[in-house]
């Protein structure tokens, strides 16, 4: 991480790459860069140009699409457990008892920005990976091969007091960098100045896609698995080719990859109390504050709230999305 604090560190390739690009102050980086009207940080922007020359999608992958601080930690739990439930026993075995689930589903640019050949582990012969990329920017061999996309979303409000809790966390423990006050990140984010931003460009690729080919792209909403963690997991199951047998059922199989991922469960684990990222050396509690809906409650005004309704409201105008 620490060769993309300032641009005199840049490698070579990224700053040739992103000397023209409009620049802003970052989240957690110094700068973010607008690439193809998506604002990116360097170590990222740097990590998806590799993928985008390199990476090749294979019709087994399972690709996790997500936008930061909208249920990406739990959502890697999920699936890892779903994926793997005949390999491990949930409850003794598994990995995800001893390792961050971002170790064990890695971020697909945070792998690129450090090799161009990354040997990417095998769950049961499938790649199980992730990307905070938005659609339009996902590598050609994606669009084109029948691996599955799975995209989380979550409400924008939730997202930005997350999104700003985690940069500030950051800020602090990477960079020694002060806050940065939320009347400026909500600005920032209203604006789409956010990390992997527009929110509504990124939403909206997505579930675009998942209405054309529904059978390549599942979408998702973080409340509803909330709401309903089980009903979710088993549409996980459904879609993935994977659904829980009657013996199954009848062990409670899928009730018991829930508690597993629970975030009470999984906040509580040693590893991720103590233990810190393998790229960004963060602590993994950082991954873990609330995880409720509806906490923007206590943190945006009633104006604030109403214009980040406005924006969704004009923006998924005809979409048929609603968060």
């Amino acid at each position: 991480m620490h060769q993309f604090l300032q641009e005199n560190s840049y490698p070579k390739e990224l700053r040739e790459s992103i000397i023209s690009l409009p620049r802003e102050e970052g989240w957690i980086a110094p700068y973010m860069y607008n690439y193809k009207g998506i604002w990116i940080p360097p170590h990222h922007l740097y990590g998806a140009l590799r993928c985008q020359q390199h990476f090749q999608a294979q019709d087994s992958d399972i690709i996790l699409c997500t936008l930061p601080k909208c249920g990406t930690t739990w959502l890697k739990a999920l699936v890892f457990a779903l994926t793997t439930r005949k390999q491990y026993s949930h409850e003794t075995q598994s990995p995800l008892l001893t390792t961050n689930p971002h170790g064990l589903i890695p971020l697909m640019e945070n792998i690129y920005s450090r090799e161009n050949s990354p040997n990417f582990p095998l769950n049961n012969g499938v790649r199980l990976l992730s990307t905070h990329l938005p659609h339009a920017l996902l590598q050609k061999s994606v669009v084109e091969s029948k691996c599955k996309l799975i995209y989380l979303c979550r409400n924008q409000k939730d997202t930005l007091v997350s999104l700003w809790h985690y940069a500030n966390k950051s800020r602090g423990e990477v960079l020694g960098l002060g806050a940065i006050p939320f009347p400026e990140a909500f600005n920032k984010y209203r604006r789409g100045a956010s990390v992997y931003g527009p929110f509504w460009d990124h939403m909206l690729g997505y579930w675009k896609e998942s209405l054309e080919n529904p059978s390549k792209v599942l979408f998702l909403k973080y409340e509803e698995i909330k709401e309903e963690p089980e009903v979710q997991l088993r549409r996980i199951a459904a879609f993935l080719g994977c659904p829980f047998s009657e013996e199954e059922d009848e062990g409670g199989v899928a009730g018991g990859i829930v508690r597993l991922c629970s975030f009470e469960s999984l906040s509580n684990l040693e590893v991720n109390k103590t233990g810190k990222g393998p790229v960004i050396p963060i602590g993994n509690n950082t991954y873990f504050r609330k995880g409720e809906v509806g906490d923007w409650r206590n943190h945006l005004t009633d104006e604030m709230a109403t214009r980040l309704d406005q924006i969704v409201e004009e923006k998924f105008k005809g979409t048929g999305l609603k968060l």
